[in-house]
């Protein structure tokens, strides 16, 4: 493992779930969907080299531990901070990406200090949430461009990520780059 990396925080749709795979309840809540390819193993392979893991998604509160368990990986997660599960505990239904309060969640729940949010990777798919969250935060954003459902291209410099990768291989790279 880096030492110099902290944790690896990952966002869930089109990061780690694809999310053209999805099957919902009435709800929303995801039951069930696929993996985008090279994930579980990446997953698995940073949990193993002893990367702390935590999921920062803006989510219906099930669909991250439904999607997560069926595919066994729920375990590999020390923290789970998920928009409408938290959002409660500030007294509104929602805490969304980019509010600091949704990284806070993780980052305290890890016990990760200030002074170390710059030694925290986050890796999303989402430039207007996860980018601009991570990047105000101080954190090294990652964008996971592996699908062209949402805008691909920066508009703002707070939307600029810090690195690209477009598949898990090239995520398990950089992370070890890093």
């Amino acid at each position: 493992m880096n030492d110099h990396i902290a944790a690896l925080f990952f966002d869930l749709g089109d990061t780690i779930m694809d999310e053209s795979t999805e099957e919902k309840d009435a709800t929303g809540t995801t039951l069930r969907a696929e993996l985008i390819p090279g994930m579980a193993d990446a997953l698995r392979s940073f949990r193993a080299a002893g990367y702390r893991l935590a999921l920062v998604a803006d989510s219906r509160p099930d669909t991250p531990t439904n999607v997560l368990q069926q595919h066994g990986l729920l375990d590999l997660f020390e923290a789970l901070a998920i928009s409408e599960a938290i959002g409660p505990t500030f007294g509104v239904p929602t805490v969304e990406k980019p509010d600091p309060r949704i990284f806070r969640v993780a980052l305290n729940t890890l016990g990760i200090p200030e002074r170390d949010y710059g030694r925290v990777v986050m890796v999303g798919n989402n430039l207007e949430r996860d980018i601009v969250g991570a990047n105000r935060l101080g954190l090294i954003s990652v964008f996971f461009h592996w699908t062209e459902r949402r805008r691909t291209q920066p508009l703002t410099a707070e939307e600029t990520p810090r690195h690209t990768v477009t598949s898990a291989e090239e995520m398990i790279t950089l992370v070890a780059n890093l």
